[in-house]
């Protein structure tokens, strides 16, 4: 389904029945990621989800893209769908957007999970993601699949998991470059941590044990600002965790 907000076009999933929840997907990924937790969601809770600017079959305007305005576009899509509150569920950039969420709407929010994200890109990972976006730019995402499936799954994952791998390595490789450099333009200039101790949203923050993009570390970083956060790091996992 679709629908205009912020003006662009939306894509968006809602299924099952029960308190609204929206699920936000990372970089490079689209609504689909969250296939196996939708349907364990949707049962008990009104799953929505989203294609994120630049992503899927929401519009990729040419960048860069702000978290800002990332924000706004969830928030025009909730306000869209009537959607006055909801628990929200955010992976890696989604996490990102989910604390940008907590401290522009506080009031939309129930509960808050973060996972496998950060409130700060050090100024040394700077010429890493200058180095993604040029690869997008000169080769497309499929420049980015290998690269991005060695931080995103440990090793003993993709051996025993090659189609889920490969699943996941096709929508890297189908994110439109506009979208990609829109959004990691945004991810690159992300430096909130001295302002997430003002979310009060009740939180929870997870970590991949394993997760080499998104280090336990840079967790507990949120987790330790936020007033009252629960912290949990789920073992033997990378960044998809």
């Amino acid at each position: 389904m679709k629908l205009t907000a912020n003006g662009i076009n939306i894509n968006y999933l809602v299924e099952g029945s029960g308190p609204w929840i929206t699920l936000s997907h990372s970089l490079t990924c689209d609504l689909s990621m969250w296939d196996g937790l939708a349907a364990a969601l949707a049962p008990h809770f009104t799953v929505l989800r989203y294609d994120t600017r630049g992503h899927g079959h929401t519009s990729a305007p040419e960048g860069p893209y702000s978290f800002d305005q990332l924000t706004a576009d969830l928030l025009g899509l909730l306000d869209a769908l009537k959607i006055e509150r909801t628990h929200f569920v955010g992976l890696s950039m989604g996490g990102m957007i989910g604390q940008h969420l907590a401290l522009t709407a506080p009031q939309r929010l129930d509960k808050l999970v973060i996972a496998n994200s950060t409130s700060r890109i050090p100024p040394e990972a700077g010429p890493l993601w200058d180095e993604r976006i040029a690869i997008a730019r000169s080769q497309g995402c499929s420049g980015l699949v290998e690269g991005t499936l060695g931080r995103w799954f440990t090793p003993a994952f993709r051996t025993a998991n090659p189609a889920q791998t490969e699943r996941i390595g096709k929508l890297i490789a189908d994110t439109p470059p506009t979208g990609f450099i829109g959004c990691a333009s945004a991810i690159r200039a992300l430096d909130i941590s001295d302002r997430i101790n003002a979310i009060t949203t009740p939180t929870l923050v997870i970590a991949g044990a394993d997760d080499p993009g998104t280090p336990p570390a840079m967790s507990e970083v949120i987790a330790g600002k936020i007033a009252g956060a629960r912290y949990a790091v789920i073992p033997a996992a990378s960044h998809l965790s």
